[in-house]
């Protein structure tokens, strides 16, 4: 296979063993055939029959060479009644109709056949021995095998054209998915990065009232002063970490930010479940751990995840189907899970929705992992971990 795929690389080469090979194979029919049917010498009949297949080894590469070549061998074969070189006519006629288009193949065709025919009809070499064949005859064998041969190449080259847009329209679909996809990810971390920068101008405004009430409280009451200091601190090492990440992720993508409503957070999950319930999903919650308040921006990434699955749900399991969110606060790591027992994956497949790249983007944002997909008892599963070392506010 990889001595054909080096040949078929180049045409020239791959054209002229295969003009050899007709040339050998042709010859060796002429040999081992009846004898009445022979040339009068075997070395001219030879140079002239090398000499009329030499076109073939030029029918990718110079395709008009080719074919004015074949055309003039064919009428000087015609004129000094000698044999013409058939099967180089039939690849000939061939190549140019799958190679060019309909115009030019035809044009193409017409050189190659009508000079010889003509000549041949004029002096009436079909009646010359051996084969001595009838009028009628010689014109139907002719124009038989030339729509044999030209049609065998139009399809060739309909097909080739067909293929070509069948590759042409899945590369334009897969660019176009990717195109999406881009963008849905883009929109994303858009709609991330203001989340964020509302959270982040929270704590900082929490921090500019602290410094005011400290600096008025701070010679009356000392005590309450350096309790409120403390709470800038940690409040400012939180608004670092959260900028931080804003500024990961709006350095891919430089457009302002606009501004949100205050965004939820763990403390919303409950309404969320409750406004699914009433949609007509019987969904239940199951929250352990607690072990400590969570940043903002990783509580808001919990409720979005349990929010976009929990929709999905409603959108995709079925009427009867039943949801399940189970959200586990460890020592170091968080974990949510979000499944139902609706009608499977197979609702969920056509293609790559939004949400779910949303939710990958939020989970990698505090590098946490995030799978999805069919459960082993039927329904969807979504499975997010989270690491809580820095995520504590």
């Amino acid at each position: 296979m990889a001595t054909w795929r080096w040949v078929r690389a180049r045409p020239v080469l791959a054209d002229t063993l295969l003009a050899v090979a007709l040339y050998l194979g042709e010859n060796a029919l002429w040999y081992f055939g009846p004898s009445d049917i022979w040339p009068s010498s075997w070395r001219v009949a030879l140079a002239w029959s090398l000499l009329g297949m030499a076109p073939v080894a030029l029918r990718r590469r110079w395709p008009w060479v080719a074919v004015v070549a074949v055309s003039a061998h064919a009428a000087v074969s015609s004129v000094l009644a000698f044999s013409t070189e058939g099967v180089a006519i039939a690849v000939l006629t061939y190549t140019v109709a799958a190679q060019m288009t309909v115009r030019r193949s035809a044009l193409a065709t017409a050189l190659i056949w009508l000079p010889a025919l003509t000549i041949a009809t004029a002096l009436t070499r079909y009646d010359d021995p051996p084969l001595r064949l009838a009028f009628a005859f010689f014109i139907a064998f002719n124009a038989m095998m030339l729509l044999v041969c030209y049609l065998a190449g139009r399809i060739v080259y309909t097909r080739r054209r067909y293929v070509a847009a069948l590759e042409e329209r899945a590369r334009t679909a897969e660019q176009n998915q990717q195109s999406l996809a881009a963008q849905a990810v883009a929109e994303e971390r858009r709609r991330i990065a203001r989340e964020l920068h509302d959270m982040v101008a929270h704590h900082v405004s929490v921090m500019g009232v602290l410094a005011t009430g400290s600096r008025r409280m701070l010679l009356r009451d000392p005590a309450t002063a350096d309790e409120a200091l403390a709470t800038i601190e940690e409040t400012s090492r939180t608004a670092l970490r959260e900028m931080r990440r804003l500024l990961d992720v709006l350095r891919t993508d430089p457009e302002p930010v606009g501004e949100l409503a205050p965004q939820p957070g763990l403390a919303g999950l409950d309404g969320l479940v409750e406004q699914v319930r009433e949609a007509g999903l019987a969904v239940t919650l199951t929250a352990t751990g607690q072990n400590g308040p969570l940043e903002p921006g990783v509580a808001l990434t919990v409720y979005r995840i349990v929010q976009e699955a929990l929709t999905n749900t409603l959108k995709h399991a079925g009427d009867l189907a039943a949801a399940e969110v189970r959200l586990d606060q460890g020592t170091h790591w968080l974990t949510l899970e979000v499944f139902d027992t609706g009608r499977g994956p197979t609702a969920r497949t056509d293609g790559i929705g939004h949400g779910l790249l949303g939710m990958r983007e939020r989970v990698a944002l505090y590098g946490g992992t995030l799978r999805v997909g069919p459960r082993p008892g039927g329904g969807f599963r979504v499975y997010a971990r989270i690491p809580l070392e820095e995520a504590r506010s």
